[in-house]
């Protein structure tokens, strides 16, 4: 736990320009101390951009922003191979994927064509353009963010795609206080300029592979597995959570408990994250979807019929 004035350190930096959402910047640094992609869902204006770029200023380390429209194509995604008069040969040429934290702005503005591109970056960490594969730098994270579905110019995320991203979030509105605090900071100027890095990607990847050493106790497992298969049970679901659900969970709350500074997880880990982790990998059944009933809802009660397991060692 060396690095935990590191992670203070980030949050501090992260909320000098995302103020009053610290349960936000919390799951944005669980994500990617878990290895994971995260997806901001929300409004226009609320700082989903924001909080993408604060988090790659904090970090020493490559990053790319790309906007998505109608008319982005696959191969500005993952690159590809361009023929050199010179040398006779193709030569591959990086697409925009190619660097340590891309954020995918308004991803659900392109063809489901070019959010297909992703699937392989985001789940095995390397892009394919004809026939040769190429890694992608680590650590690497995926930041996407997208208005909600029923706004106009828009396309739904294939489930494929949306199983791929560890958390989704909102960051919602400030409060009043909030927002008067914020703009204090915009009339003195303080939101201009950017912040300076507090870590660099090796620090990144070292903090990774202690969460992966973060213990999870047997209880616990049985605990996320219960879950997960009563979500296929369930009678307003009608596609529950995957075994990649299951995973993340699991990683998701190893990230939250060293976040903390435990070397353990706890209960309160799991119902921290349910939500976040699992509510985008699900759909809910005509009948409940008709009945407008929130996937949240669904969850937690769900999680409120399965007894809470005590544990007696950490």
């Amino acid at each position: 736990m060396e690095y935990r004035s590191i992670i203070a350190r980030m949050i501090n930096s992260i909320e000098h320009l995302i103020v009053g959402k610290r349960d936000a910047v919390e799951y944005t640094l669980i994500t990617l101390l878990a290895g994971g992609h995260l997806l901001l869902e929300d409004v226009p204006g609320v700082g989903k951009t924001t909080l993408a770029k604060a988090l790659a200023q904090t970090i020493d380390c490559g990053f790319t922003r790309i906007q998505f429209t109608p008319d982005t194509l696959p191969s500005d995604i993952t690159g590809l191979s361009i023929y050199n008069m010179q040398t006779g040969a193709f030569e591959y040429s990086k697409g925009a994927i190619m660097n340590n934290i891309a954020l995918a702005d308004e991803i659900n503005r392109t063809s489901p064509k070019t959010q297909a591109s992703l699937l392989e970056a985001m789940e095995e960490k390397q892009v394919t353009v004809d026939g040769v594969t190429y890694p992608l730098p680590k650590p690497f994270m995926v930041i996407a963010t997208q208005n909600p579905i029923d706004y106009l110019g828009t396309y739904n995320l294939p489930e494929a795609q949306l199983d791929r991203f560890m958390i989704k979030i909102s960051i919602g509105y400030p409060s009043a206080s909030d927002e008067q605090i914020m703009a204090d900071k915009f009339l003195g100027k303080q939101f201009s300029g950017s912040l300076e890095p507090v870590v660099d990607g090796d620090a990144i990847i070292k903090m990774q592979e202690e969460v992966m050493e973060v213990k999870v106790n047997r209880d616990l497992i049985n605990y996320i597995t219960k879950f997960i298969q009563d979500t296929r049970k369930d009678s307003n679901i009608s596609l529950g959570a995957s075994p990649r659900a299951t995973l993340a969970l699991i990683r998701a709350s190893q990230a939250k408990a060293y976040l903390e500074g435990r070397t353990y997880c706890i209960p309160d880990d799991i119902l921290k994250l349910a939500v976040p982790v699992i509510a985008h990998r699900i759909i809910l059944s005509p009948e409940a979807r008709l009945a407008q009933t929130k996937v949240e809802k669904v969850l937690k009660d769900i999680l409120s019929k399965i007894p809470v397991p005590v544990l007696n060692n950490a």
